[in-house]
């Protein structure tokens, strides 16, 4: 007997929707979560400017780790040992322009395509695997993002987690504990989701014996992800109780005007070594939303006009002069976290042997709105680093490869990601 699709357990006035069944309609995949926690702990820090750096500038002319730094990578030669630059690589079949920053994590192809729908990016990956292990699963933060429209953080369903632009709000979240009534609030709340499944296990189990095998067995995974929501529940609470660390320092000021850009950047960046110092969360994406910047504030430089009408260049002097200062001060601010990461001792090593740094763009040149030859570096993790790796500028190699390895890195069993073809050749 077919059922209909809004058919519902119920039970105490409890009411679960059921998953689509063969009996309704065609089943549709559910998020599976386990995992075990790698000793010691790694972690993902992914950086995206959306409007990308000065190609000649950027790449080296020779590969291996003997290469002459370029003009860009000069900024991070304290820690070239750690590091490995990619170059002629990109996404197979993200185009786009614009609209491709949003499968910078996720590789999905055509993200400007009517009936696009992304995939799950790396960090979401890598917090369904161990985000019940710390406070936070993931941290998405953003800099001049406009809100709801843009993010590097996808989930399986290929929905948008809101970027967080407010340094003051991570400090909060991070250290500011809040009152005992509220923490119990909270807590309350928690308990009201926790013995779903209890109480409609009976119902369950009779609507069982009326299903097809296959029907069965998708019953069974909808309920087994209930119950993962039900734990995450308890982890929820868990945490709720127990106490945050003690802030470090005093809760940042949020620079009001956008075209603070830069100290909002050096600030997120150190929100994101506090949480990684304080094992919050283990995976953490950075939206640096340039196309969404106005004409941006440089120390030591006179920038007279909006980032993204810079990065449309045209090969004009005065202009790349500009761009070329912006994408320095960029480089300058992620030496200047590498070293933090390096300065924070932990028992196995330092906070940068234990995290990897993406760092880079969807766009290969946004003078042109291309989305190949994308400038990317790899930083820290306690891999050992290959200088320039240089893949064929024309027909590209697979960046998801290099997302494979780094999760294999991190101790993850997988072979796949997206469109991955294997893990990264010469890493």
């Amino acid at each position: 007997m077919p059922l209909h699709r809004r058919h519902m357990l119920r039970a105490a006035s409890i009411g679960l929707a059921l998953p689509w069944l063969e009996a309704m309609l065609p089943a549709t995949r559910h998020r599976a979560t386990a995992a075990s926690e790698a000793v010691p702990p790694k972690r993902l820090l992914a950086v995206c400017n959306n409007l990308g750096f000065l190609p000649d500038n950027f790449f080296p002319q020779q590969a291996g780790r003997e290469y002459t730094a370029s003009p860009y990578l000069e900024e991070l030669s304290a820690h070239r040992d750690c590091l490995t630059v990619f170059s002629g690589v990109s996404h197979p079949g993200v185009d786009g322009s614009h609209s491709s920053d949003v499968s910078f994590l996720t590789a999905a192809p055509h993200p400007a395509s009517g009936g696009f729908r992304n995939t799950i990016s790396l960090d979401q990956w890598i917090a369904e695997k161990v985000g019940n292990q710390t406070r936070y699963p993931s941290l998405t933060l953003g800099v001049n993002v406009k809100e709801g429209r843009r993010s590097l953080s996808w989930t399986a369903g290929g929905v948008l987690i809101p970027c967080e632009n407010s340094p003051s709000a991570v400090f909060a979240k991070l250290f500011l504990q809040g009152t005992a009534e509220e923490v119990e609030q909270q807590v309350r709340r928690l308990q009201l989701g926790q013995s779903i499944m209890d109480t409609l296990a009976e119902q369950a189990r009779a609507l069982d014996r009326r299903l097809g095998a296959s029907d069965r067995a998708r019953m069974d995974q909808y309920v087994t992800a209930v119950r993962d929501v039900e734990r995450r529940m308890l982890d929820g609470q868990q945490w709720e109780r127990t106490p945050k660390p003690t802030a470090p320092s005093e809760m940042p000021s949020d620079p009001a005007d956008p075209a603070m850009y830069m100290e909002k950047t050096r600030l997120m960046y150190r929100m994101a070594r506090l949480a990684f110092d304080t094992d919050a969360t283990r995976a953490i994406t950075l939206l640096l939303d340039s196309n969404n910047s106005p004409t941006i504030q440089v120390a030591g430089a006179t920038i007279e006009d909006g980032y993204h009408n810079l990065s449309h260049h045209g090969r004009n002097a005065k202009k790349l002069a500009q761009l070329e200062a912006i994408d320095r001060a960029h480089l300058r601010l992620l030496s200047e976290l590498l070293g933090d990461l390096q300065a924070c001792a932990t028992p196995t090593g330092s906070l940068l042997d234990q995290t990897l740094v993406l760092f880079g763009s969807n766009f290969g040149d946004a003078n042109k709105h291309t989305t190949d030859n994308l400038p990317v570096l790899l930083a820290g993790g306690g891999m050992r680093h290959a200088g320039h790796l240089a893949f064929d500028p024309q027909k590209n190699y697979p960046l998801p490869n290099l997302f494979v390895s780094m999760l294999q890195h991190m101790g993850f069993e997988t072979d796949r990601f997206a469109s991955s073809t294997g893990t990264c050749r010469g890493l």
